[in-house]
């Protein structure tokens, strides 16, 4: 009797580091996250602010009340709020939550060459508009590889132990992206989903499916019709974000 044979799960690739520079000088601990875009600090010098909170989603596993925050520091005159809300420590992680740096970000390592299967276009255009959608990145260009390649970026916050997991709430918006990638690529383009694990301490990341079963669905059958699934894994400090793996995608 032969014995089965299991297979070991992929492990993390080192990439880079590339690094998105910007200054989170404010420190703080976390009072509340409420309305969404709102989150009262009380920072290291016992002051009380409102801050705009960039993450649309439920930032579950990041909102414990007491938590260290840091947040950048704005200087245009014409906005409400000064600072804004860039990273929460959870555990001994910061953890980015600021998903408007996720395309910076993810243009920054394109240009540096990462992910490595994602090299060698000469032409980036962002947010590009198919249909009633806009879709992160369309690249064109490729010597070898005629097709243009359509790039969908989600920013991921959520963890179990080493698992990172996307959504955190119910997404009908990303459920779409998925199908229209898969639409794009049975017309003969490159579709690409690219997760950015916008924390170090994650080592593979999976579809949330206690939260989301219908994105999880969507994911798989969409890997099945041939789009392709990445994961960058990055760390997050008071002086940037830097890219420094590449993580599987777990199905």
């Amino acid at each position: 009797m032969g014995t089965k044979q299991h297979r070991r799960p992929a492990a993390p690739e080192p990439v880079g580091p590339v690094t998105l520079a910007f200054g989170a000088p404010l420190r703080g601990r976390l009072v509340r996250r409420y309305k969404r875009f709102f989150a009262d600090v009380e920072t290291d010098a016992g002051a009380q602010l409102t801050v705009h909170c960039p993450d649309p989603g439920s930032m579950r596993g990041c909102l414990q009340t007491g938590a260290r925050v840091r947040c950048s520091i704005s200087e245009n005159p014409h906005r409400k709020l000064r600072h804004t809300l860039e990273m929460i420590r959870v555990g001994r992680t910061w953890v980015g939550i600021n998903t408007g740096r996720a395309n910076a970000v993810v243009a920054r390592a394109l240009a540096g060459g990462v992910p490595p299967g994602l090299a060698g276009y000469s032409v980036v255009e962002r947010e590009v508009r198919i249909g009633a959608q806009r879709l992160d990145f369309r690249l064109r260009g490729r010597a070898r590889d005629t097709r243009p390649a359509w790039l969908e970026v989600k920013s991921v916050t959520l963890a179990e132990g080493d698992l990172a997991l996307f959504p955190d709430s119910v997404t009908e918006r990303g459920r779409r992206h998925v199908e229209t990638l898969a639409r794009l690529h049975r017309r003969g383009a490159r579709a690409v989903l690219l997760f950015l694990v916008q924390r170090a301490d994650c080592t593979r990341v999976s579809p949330a499916d206690a939260i989301d079963p219908a994105y999880g669905a969507a994911l798989r059958a969409a890997a099945r019709a041939g789009v392709e699934l990445l994961a960058l894994g990055a760390r997050v400090t008071s002086r940037g974000i830097r890219v420094e793996r590449l993580l599987p995608v777990v199905l």
